[in-house]
């Protein structure tokens, strides 16, 4: 069966579950059955209309699932499926003239 990798902010949904042995086909169907047996992933993974959120990457043994088939990847048993949820960060500019290095007075 092919594993789904889960990441801490999702093990929530899978019972604490690192991973998740699912039957299926296609990428879509082995979201469908984790969703089956874990509801919630689904609508975390895609959106409205069924494709993977801009937000989510899900890579198919380490290959990145949108530079290739998407949904419709052939998944065999001894694949990995793994989601990574996106960080994002801000940037802010240092006030140097404030700023001690870490060094306080």
């Amino acid at each position: 069966m092919a594993q789904f990798r889960i990441p801490g902010p999702l093990r929530r949904l899978s019972d604490g579950q690192t991973t998740v042995a699912v039957e299926a086909t296609d990428l879509g169907s082995a979201i469908e059955a984790l969703d089956a047996r874990y509801p919630g992933f689904k609508e975390r993974l895609l959106d409205a209309n069924g494709e993977l959120r801009q937000f989510v990457n899900v890579y198919l043994n380490d290959e990145d699932v949108r530079l290739g088939p998407g949904l419709g990847a052939k998944v065999s048993d001894k694949d990995e499926i793994s989601i990574v949820p996106a960080v994002a960060g801000g940037w802010r500019p240092i006030d140097f003239a404030s700023w001690r290095g870490g060094v306080s007075s």
